[in-house]
């Protein structure tokens, strides 16, 4: 079989292309490369697709459904969050207006020049020239062309991560100062124009929800939230013993699910492919047997909440997509079969492929003990040469891929958030596509589509303010110094340019100006 070669990166490591060779897979690996990463090299006949599913039941990717459900559709279930930010009267009364700004309203049309007007929590005037009235009393932002642009989504969050060293230092620092990281790192990521964030799990049992509620009864600044619990897995299974709740049976994972929706969490996550980190559980591990996974999907749905899943995989990639799994992280290894699958439930799972946990461990680990040699004899470069074409194919096909880096390691610190950027210059994204999937698709998952993730009347007033045009240098979105106003909930969070100082509406960030 050919080899495959790859566009150069521009980090260090990446010099010269990257080039996937077939025969570094592991031993155990039944991943089989699809048409789209082969060159020079007749395209591998799809295979049959299966008629059953892991639990030997029926099954048709083309048509697919699982016991009733139809899984071309969210489960009605499912109930919608809820995203509010409690406010006082004073500040529902209050008014801001951007004047001249370069209006990118995030619904695909190019941006155009106009006024903004917001009054309390939400904007009730776009486009049209603002009159002296209207400004009246409103503390008024001269845009001079800048970019005012909606809030962006992380869909792959840890508050909980503590930019540790390793996995298993997520779980050492003792819940009280914990508890205090995690609002600190929440507050991050509204400095950083993040005002949606999509829990993934937390390190420990409810300080996703606990900070999710603080941030919601507005006593401390953060991005909306949803919140997750700690990740589950089987004993064998678990990336960090330390963060995952352990679940062997259906009853045990029926009854963990119906603590943590007891407690308050919107979403929650399994733990269903190895990590090559680990050196023990390969990412082409599958490790969630069938019939936990179904009773977990199950259990979920039926509380309301949505189910996320560590799945880099080809088989964990397929049982979510056999069994109704909401959001997949990673996605890494999908074959051609599973990527046909996956296009026909577009319109019901998300992607969030987390590229920066990937870039960051080959390109910038290395001062924190985990040199790039590492990282390749682990198997990361071999998975990111078979992660970048298949997330481009996903793109080509019209699947929802998301940002969401995984961050909070110490080479992905908080703060460093940058997947916009990596959609374009990796996965081939056009800047407005990736724009809209940090925005609009930000909406779309935290299911308020019509409230989030859009500069439209009506929507609430969760904006940026760009010292710049992200559709000509996506970078400017990577560095929290480009962005001149933070508003959410038509509060201003953070107002200052590159003549004056960043001013932010209270202490605690983890950022370091």
């Amino acid at each position: 079989m050919a080899e495959v070669l790859l566009p150069a990166s521009q980090g260090h490591l990446h010099q010269a292309e990257i080039r996937f060779n077939p025969q570094t897979a592991p031993s155990t690996s039944k991943w089989i490369p699809p048409r789209w990463m082969l060159k020079h090299a007749s395209a591998p006949s799809t295979p049959r697709h299966p008629n059953q599913n892991g639990l030997g039941e029926p099954w048709d990717p083309k048509r697919p459904s699982f016991r009733g459900i139809d899984l071309t559709k969210p489960d009605p279930r499912i109930k919608k969050p809820n995203i509010g930010i409690e406010c006082d009267d004073e500040d529902l009364n209050k008014t801001v207006a951007f004047v001249d700004v370069n209006i990118l309203d995030s619904t695909g049309r190019e941006p155009y020049r106009g006024d903004v007007l917001i009054k309390g929590q939400r904007i009730i005037s776009v486009g049209t020239k603002l009159t002296n009235n209207d400004l009246k009393d409103a503390r008024v932002f001269q845009g001079q062309g800048r970019t005012l642009m909606s809030g962006m989504v992380d869909a792959h969050t840890h508050f909980t991560w503590t930019n540790a060293g390793s996995l298993d230092a997520l779980a050492t620092m003792p819940v009280e100062e914990h508890t205090l990281f995690a609002l600190r790192s929440a507050r991050t990521f509204l400095d950083c124009g993040y005002t949606m964030t999509f829990g993934a799990a937390s390190a420990k049992e409810r300080i996703d929800v606990s900070v999710r509620n603080a941030i919601h009864s507005g006593d401390f600044p953060g991005p909306r939230s949803l919140a997750n619990a700690p990740e589950m897995a089987p004993r064998d299974g678990a990336l960090v013993p330390g963060i995952t709740r352990f679940v062997e049976t259906e009853a045990e994972i029926i009854a963990a699910i119906n603590e943590f929706a007891d407690m308050g969490a919107d979403n929650i996550k399994l733990s269903m492919s190895g990590e090559e980190i680990t050196e023990v559980l390969r990412a082409e591990d599958t490790t969630f047997p069938d019939e936990l996974v179904a009773a977990g999907v199950e259990a979920a749905h039926a509380r309301g909440m949505r189910v996320c899943s560590h799945a880099r995989s080809d088989e964990s990639i397929m049982q979510c997509l056999q069994y109704g799994v909401d959001m997949i992280y990673h996605a890494s290894f999908i074959s051609e079969a599973t990527m046909h699958a996956l296009e026909v439930q577009k319109d019901r799972v998300w992607v969030a492929p987390a590229l920066a946990w990937l870039y960051g461990t080959l390109e910038d680990a290395e001062k924190f003990g985990y040199p790039p040699s590492k990282a390749e004899s682990v198997g990361y470069s071999r998975e990111l040469a078979i992660a970048i074409p298949g997330l481009k194919e996903m793109y080509k096909r019209g699947i929802r891929v998301l940002p969401g880096g995984d961050y909070g390691f110490a080479w992905t610190p908080h703060g460093t958030y940058r997947d916009p950027e990596l959609f374009v210059t990796k996965v081939g994204m056009t800047e407005m596509d990736s724009i809209i999937a940090a925005t609009a698709g930000g909406g779309d998952l935290l299911l308020h589509p019509n409230d989030l993730g859009k500069v439209q009347p009506g929507f609430f007033a969760d904006l940026i303010l760009v010292n710049g045009n992200p559709l000509n240098d996506i970078t400017l979105l990577s560095h929290h110094e480009n962005l001149d106003v933070i508003m959410i909930n038509g509060r201003v969070h953070k107002v200052g340019d590159k003549d004056h100082p960043a001013v932010y509406e209270s202490k605690g960030s983890l950022l370091k100006e």
